[in-house]
This record gives structure tokens, C-alpha cells and sequence, in this order.
């Protein structure tokens, strides 16, 4: 799979509920069609169901545990830490010229001002920005 196809799974993931859910399946129609959609679909949601059917009774008193709370927030953090990681790996990827070092920080900041909005206006926002500031014709930074 190329970096492209990546990122047109990560954009298509971000612009859908779920976004993992549909990179997943995304990548798997990708990979081997509808076929592979749909098992990669199945796949990314039944372990879910099956960690929560069986460890749902036992979250409280893991919490209750010094060391069992330690960890959970250990993984916690270790999940931010993570999604910090692949953010600046795609931010550099993906910021490679003015127009887009310009909507990053236009989009990072109407996605704070704005919390409660739903994130696919952002997505078409930034898309219109990204369509009009490349009428504008500048090519170099």
C-alpha cells in the first residue's frame, strides 16, 4: 500500500464517524475489494465486543486496584503519546507547501473554538480553503 493510499484512508477515516472503523475497512476494499472490506470491517469491531462482553464486570474492580489503576492509566497515556506521534509524522507528510501550513492552524483553531460542531464542516472547510487558495496560483512558498 503506498503512503497516498494511506492517507486517502486516514482523510476518509476522519471525514466518517469512526475514524479507525473506516480506515480499516477502507484499506480492505483497498486490499482485496468488497471482500476485503467486509472482513476487515468484522474484524476491527468483534474483538471489541468480545474484550468488552468479557472484561466489562471486571473494569471496577480493576480500578479499585493501586496496581491495576496504574496501569490503565498508564496505557492511558501511552494511547495520547501514540496519537502525538502519528499526528506530527503525518502533519509532516502532509504540510508541505504554504497553503496547507496555512489551514493547519486555521483548522486546529476553529476545531478548538468551536468543540461541539461536527467535525466533517471542518473537513469541507478546510477542502474549500485548500480549492480556493489553489486558484490563487502561487505554486512556490
Amino acid at each position: 500500500m503506498t503512503r497516498q493510499i494511506l492517507t486517502d484512508a486516514v482523510a476518509v477515516g476522519q471525514f466518517t464517524p469512526g475514524p479507525v472503523f473506516s480506515s480499516v475497512t477502507f484499506i480492505g476494499y483497498q486490499i482485496h475489494g468488497w471482500p476485503g472490506a467486509i472482513v476487515s470491517t468484522l474484524a476491527i469491531f468483534f474483538p471489541s465486543f468480545v474484550f468488552v462482553a468479557l472484561l466489562n464486570p471486571l473494569v471496577k474492580r480493576m480500578r479499585s486496584s493501586k496496581l491495576f489503576s496504574e496501569f490503565l492509566d498508564a496505557v492511558n497515556a501511552a494511547s495520547i503519546v501514540v496519537i502525538a506521534a502519528v499526528t506530527y509524522d503525518m502533519a509532516r507528510e502532509t504540510m508541505i507547501d504554504w497553503r496547507t501550513i496555512l489551514i493547519a492552524p486555521i483548522s486546529i483553531f476553529v476545531t478548538f473554538k468551536y468543540r461541539y460542531r461536527n467535525t466533517s464542516f471542518i473537513v469541507l472547510g478546510g477542502s474549500l480553503l485548500g480549492y480556493l487558495l489553489s486558484l490563487v496560483g502561487l505554486s512556490h512558498p
